[in-house]
Formats: C-alpha cells, structure tokens, sequence
C-alpha cells in the first residue's frame, strides 16, 4: 500500500543515503535495487509514476532485432552487445511480474525468397543468442494458412512470414509495480514532489535538494549522502542545476503511436514492418483491445511540453500499415494516440540524426556536484541499468552488498498463475472478462479490488458497458496506488486513455465523482480537474 501522508512526512524529517529523482522505470527499479541492498531510499516523481517516456512505449520487451542487423552489416561490437544484454533482460522482465509482462509472436511478412531466407537466418541468429532458459518459442517461418490465423486481413501478396518471439508489457502497470516493490522494500516514495534546487557546501557538493509538493504547493528540505538523476529527457535540466557548467548530453526524440479499431484487434501476433518511408522499423501490436501501431521518430525541439500523436503522425504511420492490409484503414478507425520521448544520449554535437544514435545508458558522476546521472536506456533493460547505477552508489557509500533483483518477484506476482483469474471469478461472482482484467493488471492484488467491489455494490458497475473496468478499481486506486488526479486513473492505472479517447471521455465524470469523494476535493475542485482533463489537447488527433 502506497501511503502519501506518510511518505511525505518520512521525507521532510529523515535523512537518506540516496534520493532518486525520477519515478519511471530506471527510478524505480533503482529504488528497489537500492533498497534490496539495505540503502535508505528516497524517491521522487515530479508528476506521476510513468507520465512521461515509461508509460508512453511501444511495450515491446526485446533485445531489438534492428540492432542485430546493424551489427553484423557494420561490424559493431557495442551494438551486438546491446542486443545480447537486451535478450538477456527480457527474460527478468517477463519472469519477475509474468502478470504484467508475456511472450509476445511478432510477423515479419515475406514478399519473396531471398528476403524470407535474409530475415529467417537473422531471426534464428536473434533467437541463439537468447539465454538457454529464455522460454521463447524458436523462430519460424510459416505460411498462408497459418499466417492468416495470427494476424487475419493482411495483403493477399503477403505469402508468408518468419514468425519470432519478443515479450509485452504494460509499461506504466510494471512501473507501478517496481515503486510498490521498492516502497514494500523500505523506499519512501511520493509522486507529485517536484524538485526547484539543490543545496551546496562551498566545494559545491550537493546535501540537499528544496523541492516542492505540488498538491499542498509547500516546499520543504530533502537530504540525502547521493543524490541520483533519472528523469530522462529531463536529465539535463537536473544535471544543469547540480552543475551549470556541464555540458547538455540528451537528443529527445519523439515516438508517436496510434490504436486503431479493427477486425485484427482478434490477431494473436503483431506485425513487424521491415522498412518505413524513413529507414526504420515500425510495429502493429494488439494492445488492449486495439491495434496499437507505432512508432515516428523525429527530433523534439521543446522537451519541456508533453508530446502528442498529431495528424501528420497519423498519416504516416496509417500510410506505413496500409500497404500490408488487404482493407486499408481509415482515419476514422483511429480510437486515440499518443507520444513519448526517447531520452536519448548524444555524445557527438555532429550526430543530428536521432535514429542514428545507439540507445544505450550511461552512468555519470559529476565530481564538482557529485550528483549521479543515469542517462539514456530502454524498458528491456531497465534493470540492468538500475544495478550499473546503485553498483556506483554502493561504491560510494562504501556498502558492498551485490544486486539481488534478477529474480526479485515483483508486486502481485507472488502466487499468481494464468488461471489466477478463476479464483477470483468462482470467489467474487465477477464476469470472466472482468476477473481476467483484474488479475492481469493487480495480480494476486486484484483480490483486494474485488472485495471492494463485493462489498460495495455501487462500485461492482463498470465505468463503461464495452470495458471491463470497475468502479472499484478508481477506489482502490488513490487508496492503494496513489493516484491523485483524473489523468493517473484512466491513462496510467486502467490505460483507457492510451486505447479509446470516446470511453475516456465517457468515463472521466464519474472517475471525477469517486476521486472527489475519496481526496475531499469540493464540487468546484472536481469541475474544474474534469474540465481541466477533458479540454488537454491530447485528446485531438
């Protein structure tokens, strides 16, 4: 259980050996790393938990297949060793919340032999450089028939296609699992805590951060031994109030996605689309009832405001599809978008292109500040990423204890099984698309949603008829999740925002009304957070 009031408290009257800044992935799997390994942790989050890049992903958990071709036609050691780590996170990340995160088929179409014979023999390089115990089905390349059961609809020129495995995930559910791990592990942690400055001996040393509780606005003191950079795109607006004379290092670049209504939404694989217009690869996925397609990747020139999926984004990834379908889609298909930017690390001021740049992470210290950075990276890795970073921290502080979160289970996963949702069905009377949902998205925490809902028979309603979401789940979301506003329920806790604009906006009011009654916002607050969220131009495409 995840408790504000408490946290807060904790933070403005303790004093810790690290405090993270930055509650996405790389934050909160640092913060559960640092706590496993007996650090006193601190953890804040300037919005929400996975807001911004972690919640906004194409939630693929992979090694990348692009990178393994590249290696080999460039000769480029840093990237083949990219995609053996990427290969060899996957499988922490599906093993340790296999309630949030499974084997995902993808399909890359053949249109003739030597580009079927070019893409098998690469994906079975992919697959053998897999760990022995990565659970994946071997890659395959399969026909027509079979092809058509998988993805149904695609162009009848496509004959057939090598079919691999990569893993799913839902990002901002994973991340939220992380942060109740590491707060269950003795991190304090508090969303909506933005950092203003840093407080400095006269070396220029940081022991303190003033940062600010953005739902009281009141500002308070947080001090700590280390202080830990992993905001992302954002990292160098921190590294600059640490140390103004260092040197910008992030290219934000911005990834649009679109979710589509379509007869495929049944496909039991995605779609791997070999080359873009630019170069790239690009993805169909099934994602909650939808057909999520992305991604763009186009240079961000302001980080600082929230990117969204706009209509030249949707013409682009409609016309990237539709060559592959035999019923092209059409605008009106679309259901929602949405964007996130890749924080990723430019260390050459000559290299303008951000695909061209290797998605990797670094670690930095500032030796003026001492302020620690965790700079660039993906999901896959996000573990691997934490563990380079709190081994730096570990250095420091001089506590040599090891890493211990390659099978560290994360929240929920503790007795949970595939037919998981079957207790709670025969136990709870709840329909079976409904238990399926709450076991999927809570675990073996979904229990406590259902008595809520048992108990209470207003919130056993679903907050839209098509969607398996109930009411009892806004409850238990600012009771058990810390969710404070509108947005963190129904784009981070339930994802309707990510699949279906429409529902969203249909739901939003009574989300509205159950927040209100649960934070004691007033009939104004309420209207004016409802109006608020309903009018954010995220919502037009």
């Amino acid at each position: 259980m995840l408790n504000r009031n408490l946290n807060l408290e904790l933070l403005r009257n303790d004093a810790f050996d690290v405090c993270i800044i930055g509650g996405g992935s790389a934050g909160a799997g640092c913060a559960l790393d640092a706590a496993l390994r007996g650090m006193k942790v601190a953890l804040i989050e300037k919005t929400d938990f996975a807001a911004e890049t972690s919640g906004k992903s194409t939630k693929l958990v992979h090694g990348g297949v692009r990178y393994l071709e590249q290696a080999f036609r460039k000769l480029d050691l840093a990237q083949l060793n990219q995609v053996k780590h990427g290969l060899q996170e996957r499988r922490f990340v599906l093993g340790n919340a296999p309630h949030l995160a499974r084997p995902l088929a993808l399909a890359t179409p053949v249109f003739n032999w030597w580009s079927g014979v070019y893409y098998f023999l690469g994906l079975k390089l992919y697959d053998w450089f897999a760990p022995g115990r990565s659970g994946m089905p071997p890659g395959k390349w399969t026909g027509k028939r079979k092809l058509d059961k998988l993805f149904p609809g695609l162009n009848k020129g496509i004959r057939s296609a090598i079919v691999y495995y990569d893993g799913q995930l839902d990002d901002a559910r994973y991340n939220l699992a992380l942060i109740q791990s590491a707060n269950q592990s003795g991190a304090v942690v508090a969303n909506y805590v933005e950092l203003q400055e840093f407080s400095s001996d006269r070396s220029g040393a940081i022991t303190a951060a003033t940062v600010l509780d953005r739902q009281s606005d009141t500002a308070f003191s947080i001090r700590a031994r280390v202080f830990l950079n992993c905001t992302g795109p954002a990292a160098d607006s921190v590294r600059l109030k640490a140390n103004p004379e260092l040197t910008p290092v992030i290219k934000p670049s911005k990834g649009a996605h679109i979710l589509v209504s379509m007869p495929q939404q049944k496909a039991s694989c995605a779609l791997l689309i070999p080359k873009t217009a630019d170069n790239r690869v690009a993805f169909a996925i099934p994602f909650e009832g939808r057909m999520m397609i992305g991604t763009t990747d186009e240079p961000c020139e302001n980080p600082e405001l929230e990117p969204y999926a706009d209509r030249s984004d949707t013409d682009f990834l409609l016309e990237t599809i539709n060559p592959y379908l035999e019923t092209p889609l059409s605008r009106a298909q679309v259901t929602s978008g949405f964007a996130g930017l890749r924080p990723l690390v430019n260390l050459s001021s000559n290299n303008k292109h951000t695909k061209a740049i290797l998605r990797d992470h670094l670690v930095e210290q500032d030796e003026r500040s001492g302020l620690v950075s965790l700079l660039g990276g993906k999901w896959t890795t996000y573990r691997l990423m934490a563990k380079d970073a709190v081994d730096v921290i570990a250095n420091r502080l001089g506590m040599h204890i090891p890493c211990s979160t390659e099978n560290h289970l994360l929240w929920g996963a503790n007795g949970w099984s595939p037919d998981f949702y079957k207790k709670i069905q025969a136990e709870y009377k709840i329909d079976e698309d409904v238990s399926q949902h709450l076991a999927d998205k809570y675990g073996t925490s979904a229990v406590v949603v259902a008595r809520l809902a048992q108990e209470d028979p207003l919130l056993s309603e679903r907050l839209v008829t098509e969607q398996p979401f109930l009411k009892a789940e806004v409850v238990y979301a600012v009771r058990h999740e810390m969710a404070l506003e509108i947005r963190d329920f129904l784009s981070r806790r339930i994802r309707l925002e990510l699949t279906d604009f429409r529902l969203c906006a249909a739901a939003a009011p009574e989300v509205a009304r159950i927040m209100a009654d649960e934070l004691g916002w007033s009939p104004g607050q309420k209207e004016a957070r409802l109006h608020e969220y309903l009018s954010a131009h995220f919502f037009t495409l």
